[in-house]
């Protein structure tokens, strides 16, 4: 989002950014005495010594903190101060800062900052004039780090999930023209969406013939993931590759047949130790032909 459409999100306007200018020109002169103000309400919280366990870290995110207060009060609202904010946000996510004391530090500060300007002799309604347009781009501010955040976080689980799915997945030659899937955990449209396309790629690399999915870890199966699975049987088939589908226990045989999961030729097993042995004679019987066919490409035609 640009600055821009910012500023109309919020509604802040022209009007707002001279009262939060005029604001700061009666705080900035005690602009370092009012940050260690507040510091003496952080160092009540339980989370100060987690997050500034030495003086010196301290000391430098106090100058931190003035030099963003200043800006603040500047309020030169633009994409430099949405990226500032936003980088705000990136810290607060990679120190892992919790939401809690995040919101209640803005809350103390701008209590602070109205408080100082009741003490002023500027009549009652220009205060709080100053004091909404200052709440107005606090919000946009507190948006900005909170959707950073949260934006880094989803990113974080997206990456989990992928690294998950990736050791979730592992399509693993066992034999000579034979790969083997087992699956364990929950399955659902995303992961048989990776199932597709992992096993497609093992099969156009290994040029197997047969494909055993074992599904004795899976617990259930509803009947948009049986179909899923079915037609990553068909998919292999299109492929030269036949797909064996093992490990169906009772519980999920009764359930496809109850939600009436049409099989077709899909094959399947009770035991992966059945499937292995279809996939063996397949194999076997594959290469037979294979040999047939060429003995017969090589045998000399009559008449010539």
């Amino acid at each position: 989002m640009t600055s821009h459409e910012l500023l109309e999100k919020f509604n802040i306007t022209p009007h707002d950014v001279d009262h939060v200018r005029k604001a700061g020109s009666i705080i900035e002169p005690e602009l370092e005495a009012f940050v260690e103000e507040w510091y003496v309400w952080l160092r009540k919280q339980p989370e100060y010594l987690q997050f500034f366990p030495d003086s010196d870290n301290v000391g430098r995110v106090r100058k931190l903190q003035v030099r963003h207060w200043q800006q603040f009060f500047a309020a030169e609202i633009n994409d430099f101060y949405v990226a500032r904010c936003t980088h705000v946000g990136a810290i607060h996510a990679h120190i892992e800062l919790p939401n809690d004391i995040y919101f209640a530090g803005v809350s103390m500060f701008y209590q602070m900052l109205v408080q100082k300007l009741r003490t002023t002799e500027l009549p009652t309604e220009e205060v709080l004039d100053m004091a909404l347009s200052i709440s107005k781009q606090l919000k946009m501010d507190t948006f900005l780090v909170i959707d950073t955040i949260s934006r880094i976080a989803r990113e974080r689980i997206a990456d989990h999930s992928r690294a998950m799915m990736e050791m979730s997945t592992p399509v693993t030659p066992i034999w000579e023209g034979i790969l083997l899937l087992p699956l364990v955990g929950i399955i659902d449209t995303m992961r048989t969406a990776e199932i597709m396309n992992k096993t497609l790629t093992k099969i156009a690399e290994s040029r197997s013939k047969v494909f055993v999915l074992d599904i004795s870890g899976v617990a259930s199966v509803d009947t948009g993931v049986a179909n899923q699975l079915i037609k990553i049987t068909k998919a292999t088939r299109l492929m030269g590759c036949e797909s064996i589908i093992s490990g169906v226990s009772p519980s999920i045989a009764r359930t496809m047949v109850e939600l009436g999961v049409v099989i077709g030729e899909v094959r399947t097993t009770a035991t992966l130790r059945d499937a292995f042995e279809l996939a063996l004679r397949a194999v076997s019987a594959s290469d037979a032909s294979a040999t047939a066919q060429l003995v017969g490409s090589l045998r000399p035609r009559s008449g010539l």
